[in-house]
């Protein structure tokens, strides 16, 4: 049924239950699993000159940390021999190159992991689940 899924990951706890779940699917349907940590952009500012952390340190750690990430997708993958290709994006809005990644790839099935919030913190925090599910043309399966 489905042939290529997206899985997003940005190293929380909640997001390994979502790999878990979307690594069980692909090996169910035998799909291709695809991974994706969205970077943050650099925070310029108008005073360039009093950034703590100049900007090619801050990219380097950026891709570091996001390499890692989805690393640990592929190498979790694998122990279920589930073949899985990596990404790494730089992104100011998450849920916008989770879609475009998704569309770009023919992405069936998006899995995803929600934190639960709900009202007031809901409302406050937003959430990249909530944008992408109210923004996104295909299937999105949340894990809690």
């Amino acid at each position: 049924m489905f042939k290529r899924i997206l899985v997003p990951t940005d190293g929380s706890d909640i997001t390994a239950k979502a790999v878990n779940a979307a690594i069980g699917m692909a090996r169910v349907h035998g799909a291709q699993l695809y991974t994706l940590s969205v970077k943050e952009p650099f925070p310029y500012s108008a005073v360039s000159e009093m950034q703590p952390t100049p900007p090619q340190e801050f990219f380097d750690a950026q891709e570091r940390i996001a390499g890692a990430r989805v690393k640990e997708v592929v190498a979790t993958a694998a122990e279920a021999g589930v073949p899985c290709s990596a990404h790494t994006v730089e992104a100011l809005h998450a849920w916008e190159a989770i879609i475009e990644h998704a569309n770009n790839n023919q992405c069936d099935l998006l899995v995803m992991a929600s934190h639960g919030r709900r009202g007031v913190s809901a409302l406050l925090l937003g959430s990249e689940t909530q944008k992408v599910l109210t923004h996104c043309t295909i299937p999105v399966l949340i894990v809690r």
